[in-house]
């Protein structure tokens, strides 16, 4: 059974029905991190968080201390958050900024302090209505209280916050896409080099962007000290990591974890968090870290919930999305929905993703609807290998940025283990089991 005795850095508060408000926030020790971390030098703030060698919890899984250190010789001009998380079956980020605004709002505050920045911004995803509304009210709260603006709590730091709502595009989850559209501009990602925020960001000068989840870190980890929150999990996967299990679970929702104590298994099976499979049927397959990464079969599911541990197997952690398909499960229509998705979402900047998504689609749409040929699961793999390839983990990079080479892994992974199942659609002239 999981590993359950570790504590609840992130999601504490959930337990409260208010836990959004301020009342409750400070009721549980709410701004005392950034209290604390105001009495230490800016550059000590920083060396806590290093010291907890947090990996952002994005999906690239950047060291969130290492991220930093690279601006602390030059000038940071701004702070910025990415809330985007538009990843299909993605919702931890959602959930943390409607249970725990103030927390996020908290660690946006000490992330700012420990770089010196004077100027942040919370790019929401636009459909986050609730959350958006509570992020706000949040920041208002925190002004009125003194968490912000100037002289915070009367020290000689001060920060203006702002919240940004998207405009609905998936791309704009990567950051160079997010940069241009908290600019004003259509959210096409740039290219790198030169344009790495580090070095060119928001309006042209060195920005940093976090993910929700890392800057909700923040509180706890200046409280407790870095090497306490090292202390968890194991290797380079240190800490608890929240991740948003769904599909075909008894209980789906959202569940913080000690990572790499845990396993797939324990997650999808412990009955204080999944709860098992469905009617208990067996699992087909799982899709560890988001529609974007490559599938792992049920022969992995005691891998341990870690970075590395995942991507020595071929695949990613990545959102922290844990999809489970069962015995019922349609492999086709899920990789079609897929890529639909991916397809939809293209930029269009890039001539592989914009040309290569809409075939993948089409091909993958006669399949599923009684038009495929037995030639189009080998065209499938074909034109995957145009996109990215040699088809490997990490992909090939064809285009600006991963949306593109990230597409082809649903498609590859979902043929290599269930080809049997596209040809049982041509043969049966869609899906066998409607």
């Amino acid at each position: 059974m999981a590993f359950l005795d570790s504590p609840k850095i992130v999601s504490s508060r959930a337990k409260f029905a208010d836990s959004h408000t301020l009342a409750r926030y400070l009721e549980t020790g709410g701004y005392e991190g950034l209290r604390k971390a105001l009495t230490m030098f800016p550059e000590q703030v920083a060396a806590e968080v290093d010291a907890a060698s947090l990996l952002g919890r994005g999906g690239a899984g950047f060291p969130a201390g290492r991220k930093w250190s690279m601006l602390r010789k030059s000038p940071v001009s701004y702070l910025v958050v990415n809330g985007d998380e538009s990843e299909p079956a993605t919702f931890k980020d959602h959930y943390l900024v409607e249970r725990d605004p103030h927390q996020l709002v908290e660690g946006v505050i000490i992330a700012a302090y420990a770089l010196q920045v004077t100027q942040a911004f919370i790019y929401l995803r636009g459909e986050f209505a609730l959350g958006l509304e509570r992020v706000q009210q949040a920041i208002n709260e925190a002004y009125e209280h003194g968490a912000l603006g100037r002289k915070i709590f009367g020290s000689s730091f001060s920060l203006d916050l702002v919240v940004h709502p998207g405009a609905g595009a998936y791309i704009c989850g990567e950051e160079t896409a997010l940069i241009e559209a908290l600019e004003g501009k259509r959210g096409f990602p740039r290219i790198k080099p030169p344009f790495f925020p580090a070095v060119t960001g928001l309006y042209g000068e060195p920005t940093v962007v976090n993910n929700v989840e890392t800057m909700s870190n923040m509180p706890w980890i200046v409280l407790n000290g870095g090497a306490a929150f090292a202390a968890l999990g194991g290797g380079r996967s240190t800490g608890t990591r929240l991740f948003a299990l769904s599909g075909r679970v008894r209980n789906p929702g959202v569940f913080e974890i000690e990572m790499v104590k845990n396993t797939f298994r324990d997650l999808i099976y412990d009955p204080q968090l999944g709860g098992g499979v469905i009617d208990d049927r067996a699992i087909k397959a799982i899709i560890p870290g988001g529609v974007s990464a490559p599938w792992f079969g049920p022969e992995l599911l005691d891998l341990p919930l870690g970075q590395d541990e995942v991507a020595e197997k071929g695949s990613m952690l990545g959102s922290g999305s844990i999809v489970v398909m069962d015995e019922t499960t349609c492999v086709v229509r899920a990789t079609w929905r897929i890529i639909k998705f991916f397809s939809r979402e293209s930029c269009g900047q890039c001539t592989p993703c914009r040309e290569g998504s809409g075939w993948l689609e089409r091909i993958m749409y006669r399949l599923e609807h009684g038009g495929g040929r037995i030639e189009d699961v080998d065209l499938l793999l074909d034109l995957c290998d145009n996109i990215a390839p040699g088809l490997t983990w990490p992909p090939q990079q064809t285009t600006i940025c991963v949306l593109g080479p990230s597409m082809p892994s649903s498609i590859n992974a979902a043929i290599s283990m269930f080809r049997d199942d596209f040809y049982a659609h041509v043969q049966h002239g869609g899906c066998p089991h409607d």
